[in-house]
């Protein structure tokens, strides 16, 4: 008899365990449960704040910490898509500041309906990205520099759009409820129904259908638990909102386009394309993708979500002016989604991270306010928090190199 044959069922759950363990840990080290470090690490930092200032977890702070996270999180919504191909923009930033300038402007100064201003800021910001992705994939310009001469190009037409005053002070309802509006709570218990509803829906058809095609199934009891844990979240969520003001309309439009851009990603034939020509160009050419198409129309979308994060960044502070898109807005949109498993390198990452990322650096910042620190000191911990992402990003591709999966 053989030792394997010979070992004790003791022997054998404890290898059985060991094993497990041990998978986990590979999985960790090799990105795939980065959404699990992520959380812990939020955790932490909510732990670390509360315990220095009180008021970090009470209603009101976390009201406020949605709302400040909005623009970033739309932002985000489109750097995910370019991390996706293994691309950065960098004119993000700029690209939101000048889309607010032209909503303003043509709002405020041409008397414009709201609702077409913010059209056609969308519109600006879909056309410089279009023009950008066009230079990057039919010139091969690299898009580090062709986005970052848009960056200071994009600049330096905010300052023309906004003239000599500098700052355009915005009075329309219509633009000024889009980041100031809030929902009674009894909208809110039925957002949470619904989005329970709705998940709870998607997760079991999607299980129904996966068994009717011969494929293996998820386990009854790992549904039950991801839809329970949603639902825990969205009653937490909703009840702590309800506590202060309310649902926020804001939080409302991020999260419907987190919600919309991940289906797109995830269960389109485009998305597809993205993660293909993210993880292999010329494989993706050669198997007939059009690789400079979906390339062009990344760097749109990026644009486009741009100009919305701008759009809803002016809608709360009631104003446009020539600091707009600026200071460490593009840094916070591009670290969101890396810190919460986007990776670097292209290929892998979903679109729900610029939540999480949003979520983990707007923590981080309005924990620094909180405490009063420095700009100087943010700018630096933010910095390291960032760097760190990108070194655990790199680890784990090596790891994932080792084993044969990229």
């Amino acid at each position: 008899m053989s030792a394997a044959e010979g070992a004790t069922p003791a022997a054998a759950g404890t290898e059985e365990g060991s094993g497990t363990r041990s998978q986990v840990v590979r999985r960790f080290v090799q990105g795939d449960l980065a959404s699990l470090r992520v959380v812990l690490g939020l955790a932490v930092i909510w732990l670390i704040f509360q315990s220095q200032n009180d008021r970090f977890l009470t209603a009101e702070n976390l009201t406020n910490l949605m709302l400040q996270i909005t623009a970033i999180g739309l932002i985000s919504v489109g750097i995910v898509y370019v991390l996706l191909l293994g691309e950065i923009d960098l004119s993000v930033g700029a690209v939101s500041g000048l889309a607010a300038a032209v909503m303003a402007v043509l709002n405020v100064k041409h008397g414009w309906n709201p609702y077409l201003a913010i059209a056609a800021a969308v519109a600006v910001g879909l056309t410089i990205g279009v023009l950008q992705g066009f230079l990057f994939s039919r010139f091969g310009v690299p898009s580090f520099v062709v986005t970052l001469a848009g960056l200071l190009a994009w600049q330096g037409a905010l300052l023309q759009v906004l003239g000599s005053t500098g700052t355009i002070n915005l009075t329309d309802p219509k633009i000024t409820g889009l980041a100031n509006t809030f929902y009674s709570d009894a909208v809110g218990w039925i957002f949470a129904v619904l989005v329970i509803g709705v998940y709870a829906g998607v997760v079991l058809v999607g299980r129904q259908r996966r068994v009717a095609a011969g494929l293996e199934g998820e386990g009854m009891g790992a549904l039950g638990l991801r839809i329970g844990l949603l639902a825990a979240i969205a009653i937490v969520v909703v009840a702590i909102l309800n506590s202060d003001r309310g649902v926020p309309l804001a939080v409302l439009i991020l999260l419907a386009f987190v919600v919309g851009m991940e289906y797109v990603a995830k269960r389109t034939r485009f998305g597809r394309h993205v993660y293909a020509v993210g993880g292999n160009a010329e494989a993706a050419r050669r198997a007939g993708i059009p690789v400079n198409g979906v390339r062009v129309a990344v760097f749109g979308i990026a644009g486009s979500m741009a100009a919305i994060g701008g759009v809803m960044a002016a809608s709360r502070l009631l104003a446009v002016n020539q600091g707009s898109g600026g200071s460490e807005l593009l840094l916070l949109a591009i670290a969101g989604p890396v810190i919460a498993g986007t990776s670097l390198f292209g290929g892998r990452g979903a679109v729900w991270t610029a939540l999480l990322g949003a979520l983990v650096i707007g923590s981080i910042s309005n924990g620094m306010d909180l405490l009063a620190l420095s700009s100087a000191v943010k700018f630096m911990v933010t910095g390291g928090v960032l760097l760190i992402a990108v070194l655990i990003d790199a680890i784990a591709r090596k790891e994932r190199q080792a084993a044969g999966r990229v």
